[in-house]
This record gives C-alpha cells, structure tokens and sequence, in this order.
C-alpha cells in the first residue's frame, strides 16, 4: 500500500519481466479512536482499560499513517447542532470554490502533463510553489520540534498549505494556512492518544 501511496504506481517484478502499472489514487479512511469508540469524546467516556488505546491505534502503522495528508478528529454531532436551522455554506458554493483552485493548480502545472494537483509535487516542485514566509517557516519549525514529524509530514504539510491558500485564491502561502495544514495532522500529536 506504502508504494502507491508515495510513487502512484504499482510496480511487478517477475524473474523475466518487470512492469509498472499506474495507480493514482485518493485513499479515504476512517477509524474509531479506540475500541469503544469513546476516546476523547466530549460528553461520553471511554470504557477502554490502560493502554488499549494506544495498542488500538498502534494497529495502523506510522510509515502508512505517514503518507496521509489529513488526520481530522470527527466528534459526534449533537441534538442542538442537528435541529439547528441556521444554514452554512451550500454545496454549490463549496464546489465552485473548490473548482477555482483546480484550475489554479491545472495552470501552475501546465508545462508538466505528469502533475495535476498540489498532491502530486514532489522535491524541487514543492520548493518551487510551496515557498514559506519567515513567520510560517519559524510556526512549522516549532511544530516539527514539538510534535516530533518526520521529513514526509513536513511536505505534507506544505503542500496542504498550499492547497489552502489555493481554496482562499491567494498566490502565497500565509502563517494560518500553515497553522492550518498542521492541525489536519492530529494523530502526529504525540500526546492524543494518552
């Protein structure tokens, strides 16, 4: 699963012949956050003994967990949110949104056929379009201290940071859209799960 994800290729080694299928993908996943499904609930509490939790998460490994771009926490939604008749954003005004930032993206990448989304940068394309002011590079820095991120969740982050800006129309990247990238890795939080 780990080379898809990270090369969007599948690759088949025979003794006589070697082939490379293409496997661009978009891998959308969802777990409890324990065995009860309680932890970290706002109102309800988890029934799960010491150290279930973290044996729970430990069964998705941090190499796969690595190479996801979003790690959202969805907590239950409550009476008072469901019979609300206050309206959000409509799904047409989301859509166009999201529409202007795929033509953003179809533009920066015109010159390279293989590319297509912010998802698909890799080394000197992220240097290129993924370029951090002092501020945002000093809040990533601290982030990657405290929550101790390896070398693809920095990527990671910077590319989602880019795709943020990209939903705002903004041609630079911004210090909130780097806050934001970085709290769409919660289970990179070293302390969640305790």
């Amino acid at each position: 699963m780990r080379q898809p994800m990270e090369e969007r290729k599948v690759s088949i080694s025979r003794p006589r012949v070697a082939v490379d299928f293409p496997a661009s993908f978009m891998l959308v996943a969802s777990m409890n956050p324990c065995p009860c499904g309680y932890y970290n609930h706002p109102e309800r509490s988890c029934h799960c003994a010491p150290g279930q939790v973290q044996q729970y998460l430990n069964r998705v490994s941090g190499p796969l967990l690595d190479r996801i771009d979003l790690h959202v926490e969805v907590t239950s939604v409550t009476y008072s949110d469901l019979s609300s008749t206050q309206t959000g954003e409509t799904s047409t005004t989301i859509r166009e949104r999201v529409m202007r930032a795929r033509q953003i993206q179809q533009e920066r990448f015109h010159r390279h056929p293989q590319k297509n989304a912010n998802a698909t940068m890799q080394g000197k394309t992220i240097q290129q379009h993924c370029r951090l002011n002092e501020a945002s590079t000093k809040l990533l820095q601290v982030a990657m201290d405290k929550l101790n991120l390896s070398a693809r969740a920095y990527d990671r982050i910077r590319k989602v940071a880019r795709t943020i800006a990209d939903l705002e129309e903004k041609q630079n990247i911004e210090t909130q859209h780097v806050a934001e990238a970085i709290q769409y890795r919660s289970l990179d939080r070293e302390n969640w799960s305790r």
